[in-house]
Parts: C-alpha cells; sequence; structure tokens
C-alpha cells in the first residue's frame, strides 16, 4: 500500500481528528465544536496527515506546535512540541511514521527551533528519531492515617492562607504563578491560553469531556500569590457507612517550600479522605519529606517522562547553564537530522561552538538529550554503552558539568 504524507488542508480536519481517535483507541465522536477548536488553535501546516492512495482515507495523524522549554539556569529555549501521533492498525510498519518525522524534523530545524520535545507513549519508538528522555515523573499515594499529621489541627499556613477558588479566579491567576515557576524549574513549558481554557471547563473536547474540579489557592502572609492546587475527590464509602476517599491531584504550584507545605498539609486534612494521589512530580519533590512519615507516602509510579531532541547543539548548550567549569569535546552522531558533528563546550564560559579538536566523548544525539536537562548521568551511559569515553576522565567530568542540584521537571502532559 502506498501512501501520500503531507499537510492536510482544514476540510480534512474532521477525518485527520477521526484518525487520530481511532489511533487512541477513543470511540468518541467527533464534532464541529471538536473541528472550530482545532482550527482555531492549531497552524494547519504544523498538522501531517497520511492518505492511503488507493482510497483517499486519511490512515496516520501527526502535529507539531510551538513551545518553550526553561533549561537549567531559567533561559526559555524555542521548541517544537511534537503530539498527536498516530498510524492506523492497518498500515503500520511501512514507514509512514519515520517519513512524517523526517519532515517535522527538517521543518522544526529551518524555522530555528532549538530542539523537539514530546512525551512517547512507547519507549522503543522515539529513540531512533534522536530522541532522548529528558526529564522523569514519580507519582505517589499518601496514607493519610499514617503521616502523623494531626488531623484534629489546622494545617499549618506559616502565616499564609487557603481559599478555595472558582475557575474564573483560577484563569486569573494561575498564569502568572505558572510563569514564576517555569522560570525557575528547568524542564517546565510553557502554557496557552487554551490550557487554562480547557482545565477550568472553559472549553472542551469530546473524547475528553470536562469534569469538575476544586481549586485552593495559598496566599502569603503579605496576600501574594504562591500556591494553587486543582485537585477532584471519590465518592467511596463502606456498607456501613463509612468514607474512604480518595483526593487525585491534577496540578499543583508551589513558588516557595512553604506554600508546597501548606498545600499538602490542607489536602491530608480534608474530612472524609483517607488516600491523596499526588499527580506527576518531580522524582524529588519535597511531598514525601514534608509529612512526618514519608513513608506514609507509597510510589507508584516513576517513568521516564519528557523527551528531548537537540536539533541545533551549539544554541541548546549554550542557552543552559553549568554548575561547575571544564572543557568537552563531544562527537555528536545524527542520522536522522541536524545535530551532528564535533561541539567544544566551555561550561566555565557558557559557551559551545563547532570544532576540529580531538573528541573527549562520543555519542549520539539521543543521549546527548538525555543528558541535557541535568537528569541523567554520563558515567551511566557510559557503562550502557551509549556514551564512549575516548579521555580518561572526560565521562566523570561531564556528570559533574551536565547534572543538576534539583532534577528537571515537567508538570504537563501534551
Amino acid at each position: 500500500m502506498s501512501t501520500d504524507v503531507r499537510p492536510i488542508a482544514e476540510s480534512e480536519l474532521h477525518e485527520w481528528l477521526n484518525t487520530l481517535n481511532t489511533g487512541f483507541l477513543s470511540t468518541a465522536r467527533v464534532t464541529e465544536s471538536d473541528v472550530a477548536q482545532r482550527a482555531k488553535y492549531s497552524d494547519l501546516t504544523r498538522i501531517q496527515g497520511a492518505f492511503d492512495t488507493g482510497t483517499g482515507r486519511c490512515v496516520a495523524a501527526f502535529r507539531s506546535f510551538a513551545q518553550e522549554l526553561t533549561v537549567p539556569g531559567g533561559a526559555a529555549v524555542p521548541a517544537s512540541a511534537v503530539s498527536n501521533v498516530a498510524v492506523l492498525a492497518t498500515h503500520r510498519r511501512q514507514g509512514i511514521l519515520t517519513r512524517m518525522m523526517a519532515a517535522e524534523l527538517a521543518a522544526a530545524h529551518a524555522r530555528g527551533d532549538v530542539l523537539s520535545t514530546l512525551i512517547a507513549a512507547e519507549y522503543p519508538i522515539y529513540g531512533r528519531y534522536g530522541y532522548g528522555a529528558g526529564t522523569s515523573v514519580s507519582e505517589w499515594e499518601i496514607d493519610v492515617p499514617r503521616t502523623g499529621l494531626d488531623r484534629h489541627l489546622p494545617p499549618d499556613l506559616d502565616g499564609g492562607r487557603i481559599d478555595f477558588a472558582d475557575a474564573a479566579e483560577v484563569r486569573r491567576v494561575g498564569p502568572e504563578l505558572h510563569e514564576r515557576l517555569r522560570s525557575v524549574t528547568h524542564g517546565a513549558v510553557d502554557r496557552d491560553e487554551r490550557w487554562w481554557s480547557l482545565v477550568t471547563g472553559l472549553e472542551e473536547m469530546s473524547h475528553r469531556p470536562y469534569k469538575d474540579k476544586f481549586h485552593a489557592v495559598y496566599r502569603t502572609a503579605a496576600g501574594e500569590v504562591a500556591g494553587l492546587v486543582t485537585y477532584q475527590a471519590d465518592d467511596n464509602w463502606t456498607d456501613a457507612k463509612v468514607p474512604q476517599n480518595t483526593v487525585q491531584v491534577r496540578d499543583l504550584l508551589a513558588v516557595t517550600p512553604e506554600a508546597q507545605r501548606a498545600l499538602w498539609h490542607f489536602l491530608c486534612s480534608i474530612d472524609w479522605v483517607l488516600k491523596v494521589r499526588t499527580g506527576y512530580r518531580a522524582p524529588d519533590d519535597l511531598v514525601t519529606h514534608l509529612l512526618p512519615d514519608p513513608r506514609s507516602a507509597r510510589s507508584l509510579t516513576c517513568s521516564d517522562f519528557l523527551w528531548v531532541r537537540l536539533l541545533d547543539v551549539v544554541r541548546a548548550l549554550s542557552a543552559r547553564t553549568y554548575a561547575v567549569g571544564g572543557v568537552l569535546v563531544l562527537d555528536v552522531t545524527d542520522a536522522a537530522g541536524p545535530a551532528g558533528g564535533r561541539y567544544r563546550l566551555d561550561a566555565g564560559a557558557g559557551t559551545c561552538e563547532r570544532t576540529e579538536e580531538a573528541a573527549d566523548l562520543r555519542l549520539d544525539v539521543s543521549a546527548l538529550g538525555c543528558l541535557y536537562l541535568g537528569d541523567e548521568s554520563a558515567v551511566r551511559l557510559g557503562a550502557l554503552g551509549r556514551v564512549a569515553e575516548e579521555r580518561p576522565g572526560a565521562l566523570a567530568l561531564a556528570d559533574a558539568v551536565f547534572r543538576t542540584a534539583r532534577r528537571p521537571w515537567c508538570p504537563d502532559v501534551f
């Protein structure tokens, strides 16, 4: 079977969305509202479809959009975020995704994007296109009675206060709070107006109907918004009419440790709640150690999350900061894109340039993506055979140069 891979026309959006739903195993019916939303918020030149030349039907979907990624040091670099990737089961193993990805990476490089990002549903797929797992996430379930917190006392708010908020207030205070958090959280990405509209129910998609949520805002003693939590709760009672409810955190933003402590203690103080699920947090998040008994938080998930693919190595490595100085010459291979070459990174000066000097390390661009945000160990990648050491001590130096004191965190699925 032959296929034609190309950007779609607006008249093809309905069929493209049907293909996307089928690929994601959703039986939701595509509505005219879905089509109108996608047309309103999307750049059609960045939506690809694969069309069977025999039947004319859309058999694969692919989309990218503009994004900013915060890197170590706080700089925001332009990225191309890849999402909505699906190839129908009838047309797998025909090279369709490879063609779509090649077109996307070439276009992203031509646009001047520094890197590309995605969240991988399956681990083996995207490494062959140069992506590496750049961040990880963890989720815990807190057994509230075991925390050691006295639920008969009000939560410690450090002089501040917590108030419930409606959707309109969240849309008013949330974006500025998120920007403050994003500026100091490497691995975080920007949120646009539509993100806040969807999370607060101003808009919804047919395959993901909006469900009401609780919102609460933490303000400091001076009245400054320093934290925001969005959560849902189930309605679970035993036969003896004893509440056994679980809170599921959907979003928790806190720009100070005090705000974070106040919000977690607040969640653990809600009547009728026995368990709190934290949602996806950084693996070194403070939440467990903000509880008197950290063992009351049981680990549910620890997994790779945001994948990073460098397109412009010079700009990418020059954009972030490094904890220690040192010079490394990296020989980067990139079979599927533009990042290949030899680069001299001067971590002390914060500069990177192409060079002909002898290499200290040899690695694929996917391994560089793993190292870029500071979450992975060069020594560990060396032991796995993913980074080759050409100069003794270069792996240890790379570990010191690239690693960050706190692990990167991307709060958002996209």
